[in-house]
């Protein structure tokens, strides 16, 4: 069996901080075991002891100026109507926590397997280990082993005959008093990696052992999974964080007065105290990277990042030194050999600064690909991640899952390369000036942030030795806390997939600016792994306590965070940036909010508050899935015309194509056709939700509304409508015939088809569609300039003209589940409308007049 590498798993978040700060001496570790009951310096490990007062309130581990914790609120007890609710939401909580113990156990019986066979070779004349190195790589793991099963075979009967009146605090609270052999195992943990390591590269036979071991799948399946022991020794460090999360979602849907209260409440106490101690004993001794000159240098941040080199962009590992920038390249390495980083250049924080506008150095070219490309990858990620779930519950389908994620990956990662757009350029005083390319502003930000902060402090110019520079990069393997690029593939199954659907901000107000100065904010969420801008408030002139209160309909594909930045606008037409000849508007803040499914599914606003650099932004938000806002609902009443079909609005007013879209279009064609993102760009909802109210009242004041109005909010009305439609345009009875109809690949018969199911529509709705046909054609003239080409337009207009209602989507099984956001039938919907885009001109009257020979019968 050939050996995989060691290094290439996923590490998670909590020790990945710690490990890597730790301290890395070039002389290597000289292999001392450790005695049972011991650590490794000789010294008594005692069992964990929690002395901080019983019921104390710190429920958190955030932690103040002066370094104590944070207390927050602790969480209210649940109302009487929602006892039934909150039960079944706790049952849910510990039903996945009882999954992933199962699978935690399985690793560590896994990770035990090797024990007995390199134990008995031990006392041979030819041993893979010795007793005393066992011991070292081994340690405390057996302990760990028998406190979870006893605690999985204690839970699980609690699970299984579950009611209100079922205890499980006690459980939890004895998990957490455990947490003494836990100490043991973190305090072991550095040199148990060391010297597996070691023993690897000295006995080729461990080497194999140690990098194939087998994982046992849940019970019912019999999936097999092939996991490292440097990943494996990693998973009781990640465990009580993760217990830590768990016991917040516990108490979140516990009533105070019920007996588990209490008890949850002591556990988060002793976990979080714990993880607080580990912290403070590890942070220090595990910082510092040493160099033969003997000099401290911390990791403090590092990330993948896209440089443009040779005008081609490349993935680059950069590490951001306490005094030096370091940009890397993973080397490619042969199968069960190490991985390696080779250093493609680095400036000393003394001599590196930010490009500033005014500056005349020429630009690399950047390389941007038309973004309908970008889409394009988009949905076939998405049609790849559908296949991948059904494959998941087929019989047999695991070979084919594992070729789909390779295909899936390869995907990804050239999104993540080609995605970003916004310039970051570092310039050595001395040499050259570089290029990244960031997928958002808040990113950008933070790495400036990072770098500035450091440069702060009296830092000497550092030129290090060809021998230094190699002894710093061969470090950062294991430095590292950015194990892997963001993709799906090096995601854990049991991690959440995010959100689909459309989350509704509102952006309320902001407070604690020094001075007045003219504000905004942009809204910024996570999807395919990079963040994009999805909306912008409006500046609002001379103030320090902005108030916007606007409103935004954001679509979410698999998202799970929410960025908020706060700007000062810049109206210095010196201050023009070089890079994207954009005025340069100054970051006063900046935060964000993990999207939490069980929280933010709910049918109310979720008010809350982001808190940035002294500022605090007030925001309320609140979640629609995909399967819930794609539902078409008829209008209840007569009047109006959002919710009303076409040809009853048509009638109304004797008109051949209803006022609402003939408005919108005119007024996009007078002042929005040069507009940035015309129609991809979201409105203000209260912006939008007043528009519509007028159309459907009637009101005299429409065409001045109409003049005053953000262009977004109009475009935004009209595909609000083409929305709201009690049936698409292109109609629920021909949807079907359309999708057979692309699908064809004769051109001839195509042409016949798409023009035969055009005259097919009633009269109104040929109309209305040609009317927008020829209006999104001169929007794509402009391309240019509004970035909108007909790829473009095709997808935000496609599933809006053609997405069947609701009652012929579950006749036909055409509804979309909330990971199917891009699914063939809406690819389909997208090329049905391009198909029409990029027709030549098509005409009513020759439409009506060209019979062809085609089958009436679609």
């Amino acid at each position: 069996m050939e050996p995989l590498s060691a290094h290439g798993l996923p590490r998670l978040s909590w020790i990945d901080t710690l490990y890597s700060k730790c301290n890395y001496n070039t002389d290597g570790y000289e292999g001392e075991g450790a005695e049972d009951g011991k650590s490794q310096d000789g010294s008594e490990t005692l069992p964990y002891i929690d002395e901080s007062p019983t019921m104390s309130p710190q429920l958190c581990v955030a932690q103040g100026p002066d370094g104590e914790p944070i207390s927050p609120t602790p969480p209210e007890g649940l109302h009487e109507g929602d006892l039934g609710k909150g039960l079944e939401m706790k049952k849910l909580v510990l039903s996945g926590f009882l999954t992933s113990e199962e699978i935690y156990i399985n690793q560590l019986e896994a990770l035990q397997l090797p024990l007995r066979p390199l134990k008995a070779t031990a006392t041979t004349s030819q041993p893979v280990l010795t007793m005393q190195q066992i011991d070292t790589i081994f340690y405390k793991i057996q302990d760990i082993l028998e406190i979870h099963k006893e605690f999985y075979d204690a839970l699980s009967p609690s699970i299984q005959q579950w009611d209100e009146k079922v205890t499980v605090g006690h459980l939890f609270k004895k998990l957490a008093s455990q947490l003494g052999v836990y100490k043991a195992f973190v305090d072991n943990y550095k040199i148990a990696l060391e010297t597996a390591e070691k023993c690897s590269q000295a006995n080729i036979q461990f080497q194999k052992i140690s990098e194939n071991l087998k994982v046992k799948g849940p019970k019912d399946s019999k999936d097999c999974s092939t996991v490292s022991m440097e990943a494996l020794l990693y998973k009781p460090i990640d465990r009580v964080t993760r217990s830590t999360l768990v016991l917040h979602d516990l108490l979140k849907h516990t009533p105070e007065d019920h007996p588990d209260f209490p008890l949850l409440q002591d556990a988060l106490r002793i976990s979080q105290n714990f993880l607080s101690s580990i912290n403070e004993e590890i942070d220090p001794r595990r910082t510092a990277v040493t160099t033969p000159k003997g000099e401290a240098r911390q990791l403090v941040k590092d990330g993948f990042l896209v440089e443009v080199s040779e005008s081609s962009r490349k993935l680059r590992h950069v590490f951001l030194f306490t005094d030096l920038l370091l940009c890397a390249k993973m080397k490619k390495t042969a199968v069960g050999r190490h991985q390696q980083y080779e250093c493609k250049w680095y400036i000393p924080l003394a001599d590196l600064t930010f490009q500033t506008p005014d500056e005349s150095d020429p630009c690399p070219s950047i390389q941007v690909l038309p973004e309908h490309e970008i889409e394009e990858m988009k949905m076939k990620i998405s049609v790849l991640k559908n296949e991948i779930q059904k494959e998941k519950k087929a019989p047999k389908g695991q070979s084919r899952v594992e070729r789909l994620r390779k295909k899936m990956n390869e995907q990804e990662s050239w999104l993540l390369l080609h995605s970003p757009t916004i310039p970051f350029r570092v310039h050595n005083k001395h040499g050259k000036t570089f290029l990244f390319l960031l997928s958002s502003d808040y990113e950008r930000s933070e790495w400036r942030e990072s770098i500035q902060k450091l440069q702060k402090k009296d830092l000497q110019v550092c030129i290090l030795t060809t021998y230094e520079l190699q002894v710093l990069t061969n470090s950062c393997v294991k430095l590292r806390t950015v194990h892997n690029i963001p993709v799906t593939g090096n995601k854990d199954d049991e991690e959440s997939s995010g959100l689909y659907g459309f989350l509704h901000v509102i952006v309320h107000s902001a407070k604690g600016f020094k001075e007045s100065a003219n504000l905004y904010c942009t809204l910024e969420v996570d999807s395919f792994g990079y963040f994009v801008s999805k909306a912008k408030t409006r500046v609002f002139r001379d103030t320090a306590e902005p108030s916007w209160n606007e409103e935004f309909e954001i679509e979410l594909e698999g998202s799970q965070y929410l960025r908020i930045l706060c700007y000062e606008k810049c109206y210095d037409k010196s201050m023009l940036n070089k890079d994207d000849n954009e005025i340069v508007d100054k970051i006063m803040g900046k935060g964000q909010v993990q999207l939490d499914p069980q929280t933010v599914q709910s049918k109310n606003w979720q008010m809350d508050v982001i808190e940035m650099n002294g500022i605090k932004v007030e925001f309320s938000m609140k979640f629609t899935s995909r399967d819930l806002s794609l539902k078409r609902t008829p209008s209840k009443k007569q009047s109006g015309v959002f919710g009303v079909k076409i040809s009853v609005v048509t009638k109304r007013e004797r008109s051949k194509v209803p006022y609402i879209v003939r408005q919108c279009i005119e007024e996009v064609e007078k002042r929005g056709i040069d507009e940035v993102g015309i129609y991809r760009i979201s409105g203000v909802a209260t912006d939008i939700q007043a528009l519509k109210l007028a159309f459907d009242t009637n009101t005299k004041d429409i065409l001045m509304m109409l003049s005053d109005m953000d262009i977004n909010a109009i475009a935004g009305t009209l595909k609000l409508y083409f929305r709201e439609l009690p049936e698409p345009l292109l109609t629920d009875r021909l949807y079907p015939a359309f999708m057979e109809g692309i699908a064809l690949s004769d051109p001839a018969a195509k042409e016949n088809c798409m023009m035969h199911l055009l005259r097919s529509l009633p009269e109104p709705n040929i109309m209305t569609f040609l009317t927008l046909l020829d209006h999104l054609k001169r929007v794509a003239e402009k391309e240019p300039v509004n970035k909108m080409s007909l790829h473009n337009l095709a997808t935000v207009f496609g599933p809006t003209l053609l997405r069947p209602s609701e009652s012929e989507s579950l006749k036909g099984q055409h509804i979309m589940s909330a990971t199917d956001i891009w699914s063939h039938d809406v690819m389909g919907q997208v090329q049905v409308l391009l198909y029409y885009l990029q027709h030549p001109p098509i005409s009513y009257a020759e439409l009506k007049r060209n019979t062809l020979y085609f089958s009436t019968d679609v």
